[in-house]
């Protein structure tokens, strides 16, 4: 019902083949390829170039494609998550060019969905940020569905260090912002890479937006959150998210993975669920980060067939 893979950014220091034929060995069906461009991550798990989209031309595709089906792996989706919406223009406009070619790239490879961020100048308000978000998204949108491209907005709010304080960097953060996103782009290509761990932390419901928002969904994260109570009761909600949460492993959060597959199931979703693995507690070695992608594994099969 759904073909479970991995995002691969945590396996940031391997070759595309090296990834692919974890994938195979491990027994993955699908992976989420980063396509950011080569140079200097900005921050933790970015930077990952997997699938380079200044250099893919058709030999290479071909490549990929033969390898891929040799080992009887997909690419779920491709993966580039910078801030579009960056209050610094040229930034914007790097980021908003280097998307336009993943998506190109999708295109090439026939891979059904760009995984990305909306972006958000921090230090506007929501309604600031819709009056950008009306002058850039619509082309983009249109972009990719004239390239026969979805694209699925992870709800990650960027808000985890203090140069993100205080509105983070990706707006897309909730089911009210969804609505007015979609309502303001109706293309049906435009939807949510989902991941229910940032509802957990926000303190929302994370199962019902399954329901509400089922003909949007177009890729899945799977990762969890564990939010400590005792750190959260000293230092409130108003503090830095991460001084009262932590991504962790699916499993050893907070979210009750059975109702959430028993919502995905109820959507109709019929697509790729790919583990994310955020945890540091796993990333002390390479031994460690392989454990996480297994454990992940070995833990979330009860829900699939």
């Amino acid at each position: 019902m759904h073909d479970l893979g991995f995002v691969s950014a945590i396996l940031a220091e391997r070759a595309v083949e090296e990834v692919i034929e974890f994938a195979a060995q491990n027994n993955f069906k699908c992976v989420e390829l980063m396509c950011w461009p080569k140079g200097k991550a900005e921050r933790r798990y970015a930077g990952v170039t997997h699938i380079d989209a200044d250099a893919l031309d058709a030999p290479r595709v071909d490549l990929l494609h033969r390898l891929l089906s040799e080992k009887n792996v997909y690419i779920s989706g491709l993966g580039y998550y910078p801030n579009p919406l960056d209050p610094d223009a040229e930034k914007a406009a790097v980021y908003i060019n280097h998307l336009k070619k993943v998506i190109k790239a999708a295109a090439l490879l026939r891979v059904p969905v760009v995984n990305t961020f909306i972006g958000r100048d921090h230090t506007k308000s929501l309604d600031e940020n819709f009056d950008r978000f009306k002058k850039v998204w619509p082309a983009i949108v249109q972009f990719a569905e004239d390239s026969g491209v979805n694209i699925g907005i992870e709800n990650c709010p960027m808000f985890f260090t203090m140069d993100e304080w205080p509105g983070g960097k990706n707006m897309a953060i909730s089911p009210a912002v969804w609505r007015q996103m979609f309502e303001l782009i109706p293309n049906k290509n435009f939807g949510l890479n989902y991941d229910p761990s940032h509802l957990v932390w926000q303190q929302m419901d994370y199962v019902q937006p399954l329901y509400d928002f089922k003909e949007r969904l177009h890729h899945i994260h799977l990762k969890d959150a564990k939010v400590y109570k005792s750190k959260l009761d000293q230092v409130g909600i108003m503090a830095t998210p991460l001084e009262y949460h932590s991504p962790k492993l699916p499993g050893l959060g907070d979210v009750h993975w059975g109702k959430f597959f028993a919502g995905l199931t109820d959507s109709g979703y019929r697509g790729p669920v790919c583990i994310e693995v955020e945890d540091r507690a796993f990333e002390g070695s390479v031994a460690d980060i392989e454990a996480a992608i297994l454990t992940s594994r070995n833990y979330l099969s009860q829900f699939l067939r």
